[in-house]
């Protein structure tokens, strides 16, 4: 914890942005040293060959983005990381693309480069490279209608992504009139080697390492709810610890080379790397699959990742934690944690779900009532006849009715499903709950 005081997360956060801003407006500014002699190209030429250059290096920074560098993803989250992906992906297609659409405009004899048959190399490269990155963008749009396997997507889009990069550069290396220089050719050809590094690394170095440091199933507990928390205990070395409210990216009974991985929370303390417990609801394919496992089966564990967690704020006089459904997950561990720890802070649970008997983790949430200052509010929308609690959905009325009334001296932990998170949100911005003190956890980071 201690480490975590030496460093503002804003800080660290607005540093990261920086630095991404730096390297994305990097061929800007390799443009204004030594620039070519002026052939009178003009405005559009210039400014389109800009978007072109500025789209490839944001593109190329999109494989640091997604390669789980740990000094990234706690100054944000890998959730926030992702859709920040997602995003600034379809900005940079949005550039490259572009990029030729102005020349084609601006001087039309250019879309005789069109043709591959008998356009020069440089011309191939660019319109090859621009393919691959349509049907990069294509197929994770609409990978789900498409029905493509999971597997095979992150497979083809690692390979897209190498083909778009590989042959934007060619491109930029064939046209050479910004490039002539052998610097600035060495400089483009080191942030290329680097993203292709960062691939090689996640797909193939970390993998490897995974393997040396296996884990195996203990046991399966059924829970309520159709819900089932699998047990992890490593084997041959000593585990990781977490911070409570953390996650990890599991790989169950097959290579880590494979990369079927699914991501989960972490439901035990942080203060036991000796057991780690992922608490799992059966909502898909896999997750069905979670009740069948045996004790035994080899597991692979790439963690702990996630900024969803109470350590972060040591500071926080107390604590509010909002969970619908599977969202207790993360809460039980920051509780769980929080009575080894012997913590003394007050904290809230409001605990949504379908009915008294979808609660997971009911009998042992009440048993650490009598441990820690806690209190806890179950929310039933279909509540029996003769139940005399919150019923409903967790809305401004009743998030009213419990949370402090000094709103700023709370640290308030979401985490459901993500109509529940909006409104839950809007309502603690309208109670007037500083957004600096909201925290929220998405359930799809894939």
């Amino acid at each position: 914890m201690q480490r975590l005081l030496t460093k503002s997360p804003v800080a660290v956060a607005a540093f990261w942005i920086a630095v991404y801003l730096a390297i994305a407006l990097l061929p800007l500014f390799v443009l204004l040293l030594y620039p070519p002699a002026s052939t009178g190209r003009g405005f559009w030429t210039e400014f389109s060959v800009s978007l072109g250059f500025v789209g490839l290096a944001m593109l190329a920074l999109q494989f640091a983005i997604t390669a789980r560098i740990h000094r990234i993803e706690a100054s944000y989250g890998v959730d926030i990381i992702l859709q920040f992906h997602r995003y600034i992906s379809l900005v940079a297609f949005a550039l490259i693309l572009i990029h030729p659409l102005i020349l084609f405009v601006n001087q039309p004899e250019t879309l005789k480069l069109l043709n591959i048959f008998e356009a020069p190399w440089r011309a191939k490269f660019a319109v090859t490279g621009t393919l691959a990155l349509i049907i990069l963008v294509f197929t994770s749009i609409w990978r789900q209608r498409l029905n493509i396997s999971y597997e095979l997507w992150r497979t083809s889009h690692g390979i897209l992504a190498v083909v778009a990069v590989t042959l934007g550069l060619a491109h930029g290396l064939g046209v050479s009139y910004y490039l002539g220089l052998f610097w600035k050719q060495l400089l483009w050809s080191a942030i290329a080697l680097s993203a292709l590094w960062l691939l090689i690394y996640v797909r193939l170095v970390k993998p490897w390492i995974m393997t040396k440091r296996p884990y195996f199933v203990e046991e399966v507990i059924p829970q309520r709810g159709n819900v089932w928390t699998l047990a992890i205990r490593p084997k041959g070395h000593k585990g990781f610890r977490f911070q409570p409210g953390q996650f990890a990216w599991i790989t169950l009974d097959i290579s880590p080379f494979r990369m079927r991985e699914h991501p989960f929370s972490m439901s035990s303390s942080g203060d036991h790397p000796e057991r780690l417990e992922f608490t799992i609801k059966a909502l898909g394919d896999f997750t069905h699959t979670i009740k069948n496992i045996e004790a035994g089966t080899k597991a692979y564990l790439d963690g702990p990742y996630g900024v969803f967690t109470s350590d972060r704020y040591w500071d926080a006089s107390g604590f509010v934690l909002i969970a619908g459904g599977i969202g207790i997950t993360p809460m039980m561990s920051m509780l769980v944690t929080a009575v080894e720890r012997r913590d003394d802070r007050p904290y809230l649970l409001i605990y949504a779900n379908k009915s008294w008997e979808d609660m997971t983790f009911r009998e042992e949430l009440d048993g650490l009532v009598n441990s820690i200052d806690l209190m806890i509010i179950y929310v039933l929308r279909q509540p029996s006849e003769d139940w005399t609690g919150e019923t409903g959905y967790v809305d401004k009325a009743l998030l009213q009715k419990y949370i402090p009334i000094h709103r700023g001296s709370r640290q308030y932990f979401i985490c459901a499903a993500p109509v529940m998170m909006e409104q839950v949100e809007e309502a603690l911005h309208d109670l007037e709950v500083p957004i600096t003190n909201i925290q929220m956890e998405h359930f799809n980071l894939v």
